[in-house]
């Protein structure tokens, strides 16, 4: 038995192994990503014409992290911490998936997250009971005057990256911290 196609389904026809082709080559750039391990940085533009991945914040108090993109998905965590960085894994049209520090996944509305760029000093130190204190320094070197003592967890407004120190002020304080002891900035990634 033959299909007669109307013109529109000649169309959708010739779409379809384009499509094909393009998930294939998706699915390729996907797995380099997940394998590129120094600088994961910004490698692909999604649908908003922004890279992905890329290093937002949250913009409010209180943020839905669901199963899927969409309201009807089921709520998985709320986030209750405005300026927490996220990292936008994926776009689908009006929602993100991003990923905590923790290394939890979830999808969140566009409209709750700002490109304003923050980190979290060392959040991997916040599950050991004696996390030390980091200095935050008045300049980008070591030894430098200590501005501030900083504890793990407490989130920074990244004002600059250099690849190796970046400026940030936390509260009233400004000064630098080494860019590897903050998360919400790729390795190596330059922020002006």
């Amino acid at each position: 038995m033959r299909l007669r196609l109307t013109r529109a389904g000649r169309r959708i026809a010739a779409i379809v192994p384009i499509l094909s082709a393009l998930g294939a080559a998706g699915a390729v750039a996907q797995a380099q990503l997940r394998s590129a391990d120094a600088t994961p940085g910004p490698q692909v533009i999604a649908g908003s014409g922004l890279p992905v991945p890329r290093f937002v914040s949250l913009k409010a108090d209180r943020v839905h992290s669901r199963q899927g993109p969409g309201t009807d998905h089921k709520v998985l965590w709320v986030y209750r911490r405005a300026g927490l960085p996220v990292e936008v894994i994926r776009e689908f049209e009006g929602w993100r998936q991003v990923r905590d520090s923790e290394g939890a996944e979830g999808w969140v509305l566009q409209a709750l997250v700002s490109g304003r760029r923050t980190a979290l000093v060392t959040p991997w130190e916040m599950k050991s009971g004696t996390a030390p204190k980091i200095e935050l320094l008045s300049d980008d070197k070591p030894g430098s005057a200590p501005v501030a003592m900083l504890e793990a967890g407490v989130i920074a407004n990244i004002k600059s990256c250099d690849t190796r120190w970046c400026y940030v002020s936390i509260g009233d304080f400004r000064g630098y911290i080494e860019q590897k002891q903050l998360w919400g900035v790729y390795p190596g990634e330059t922020v002006r």
